[in-house]
């Protein structure tokens, strides 16, 4: 309200306003703003507040974003249905019965209920996507390095990347264009020039070369409902006269495997500085070194970020990092060249965002390795750094689901131009307009 009362006094005055002046925008609980509780949802961080702000609040709040609060989502980021926060799960807006989706379920649960307009998510390995797709929003994970990940609280650093979720493609281009660009706080950012993406958005390029990839539409686990709908999109965008073409793409199997042993090793590495002593929670059975660092970290971190640290110091350790590690980066490598070959010759990738629609709270809890598949069409975009985007353009269950688009490095422009057109002829009228 004191943000608004600000924005009034400006237009009052005749002041100039900036590109965000009016946006009401959510931030996830693992994005920090100066002054303000920061917990990435879990007990070792309880009650601790940010000394500082992130590289993106600081950029929307100089362009008059008016940030309403901070949203729940998994522990740490760990998770793809929002049940392991420590806060308690997010429900689904549209059915609450059902997830919003994970790790920013609770980024994507606040544009679907419209308590925002925009909310801005992180993305490690569908984090942004898979919840968007979970409550009919959108969900963009931009390129590795072109948004800084200064103020972001680690998962794992080579794979996070910080992103908004929305109900139109304006929102989305405006709020990329004002967060984008180089970070003298964040080494991996990229320096490539910010383009104008509320500008491009009407592409002049008519005929595109699309491909969509065997495996992801063949998968057993694609509902039927979904592959049904991906495959109509598919053949409109053929009559319209857009070549779309089968690739073959051999590798979807071993995605989630590399994903979880790169992941949970970087995990195990980030999370070792929260141990009792420097800041956040302390166990009250704490009474020397050890059972502080034990106790501390036993009963601040929930189990779902337990079973993460310890793998990833497993893959780590002495006489298992060849065989796991070192493997994964290997396949990672393979991964990303033939992604970036499949690019190189068609402008984007199109896919499902997720298997099906929302599922029920609690039904996966018990079954990690079900829960870990839940990301099976989108970490491919965080293993190569490509920027990918989710459009609720299919249905299952009467429940939306997202189908998704992913394009070569950089090219947020023409992805979002694309995005665009592919709302207006696809969406609902109310998304699309």
């Amino acid at each position: 309200m004191r943000k608004a009362g600000e924005l009034d006094e400006k237009i009052e005055k005749g002041a100039e306003l900036g590109k965000l002046a009016g946006m009401i925008v959510a931030i996830k609980d693992n994005i920090c703003y100066k002054g303000h509780k920061v917990s990435a949802s879990s007990r070792i961080l309880d009650n601790f507040e940010s000394l500082y702000s992130s590289t993106v609040v600081e950029r929307l709040l100089a362009e008059d974003a008016i940030i309403i609060g901070r949203t729940n989502c998994d522990e740490f980021a760990m998770g793809s249905s929002n049940e392991t926060s420590y806060l308690g799960p997010v429900k689904n807006p549209l059915n609450h019965a059902t997830t919003p989706g994970g790790s920013s379920g609770g980024a994507s649960a606040s544009v679907a209920a419209g308590l925002c307009h925009l909310a801005l998510g992180s993305d490690t390995g569908g984090s942004i996507r898979q919840p968007a797709s979970f409550t009919g929003t959108i969900g963009l994970k931009p390129t590795y390095g072109r948004v800084s990940r200064h103020g972001l609280i680690a998962y794992a650093s080579s794979f996070d990347q910080i992103g908004p979720i929305g109900n139109n493609i304006e929102d989305i281009a405006l709020a990329l264009e004002v967060m984008a660009g180089p970070d003298e706080y964040d080494s991996t950012c990229s320096k490539k020039e910010v383009q104008d993406y509320p500008a491009l958005l009407e592409s002049k390029k008519k005929k595109l070369h699309i491909a969509y990839l065997d495996s992801h539409l063949n998968h057993e686990g694609l509902n039927a409902e979904v592959k049904k709908r991906t495959n109509e999109v598919i053949k409109e965008l053929k009559d319209d006269g857009h070549s779309v073409e089968e690739c073959s793409f051999d590798l979807l199997n071993q995605l989630i495997p590399v994903y979880q042993v790169l992941t949970t090793a970087e995990a195990s590495s980030n999370l070792a500085r929260y141990d009792g002593i420097h800041f956040g929670y302390r166990s009250a059975s704490a009474d020397k070194l050890e059972t502080t660092y034990v106790n501390s970290r036993s009963e601040g971190f929930g189990k779902e970020v337990k079973r993460r640290i310890m793998l990833g110091t497993y893959v780590l350790s002495e006489g298992y990092y060849d065989a796991y590690f070192s493997k994964a980066q290997k396949i990672r490598r393979l991964v990303k060249e033939r992604t970036e070959e499949i690019l190189s010759k068609y402008d984007f990738i199109i896919s499902p965002s997720t298997p099906h629609s929302a599922f029920e709270l609690g039904s996966q809890l018990k079954d990690p390795i079900k829960m870990y598949l839940e990301d099976i069409f989108t970490v491919q975009a965080n293993l190569t750094g490509q920027p990918a985007i989710s459009l609720p353009l299919a249905e299952s269950n009467e429940l939306p689901v997202g189908i998704q688009l992913m394009g070569s490095h950089f090219k947020e422009a023409e992805l979002l131009a694309f995005a665009k057109k592919m709302m207006n002829k696809f969406a609902p009228k109310e998304k699309s307009a």
